[in-house]
């Protein structure tokens, strides 16, 4: 079972905003962010699965601890 709850998506746009991603394009169903090494595409769920969200947090290089406090 992950350690990162099932979060709202503006939630997880949030924590990862914090973490110095960017909103590059937003969609109907997805908003993509970067930190210009990396692109994560965020669900527009709420809220997004937490094994979903678990790996959304690895691709973007955190670790499930780094990515709770950033909520």
């Amino acid at each position: 079972m992950p350690k990162i709850p099932g979060i709202p998506h503006l939630a997880a746009i949030r924590a990862l905003e914090k973490a110095g991603f960017r909103v590059v394009r937003q969609g109907k169903k997805h908003v993509v962010m970067s930190d210009g090494r990396r692109f994560l595409t965020i669900p527009r769920a709420n809220p997004i699965n937490a094994y979903t969200m678990g790996g959304i947090a690895r691709d973007a290089g955190l670790t499930v601890e780094e990515f709770r406090q950033l909520l």
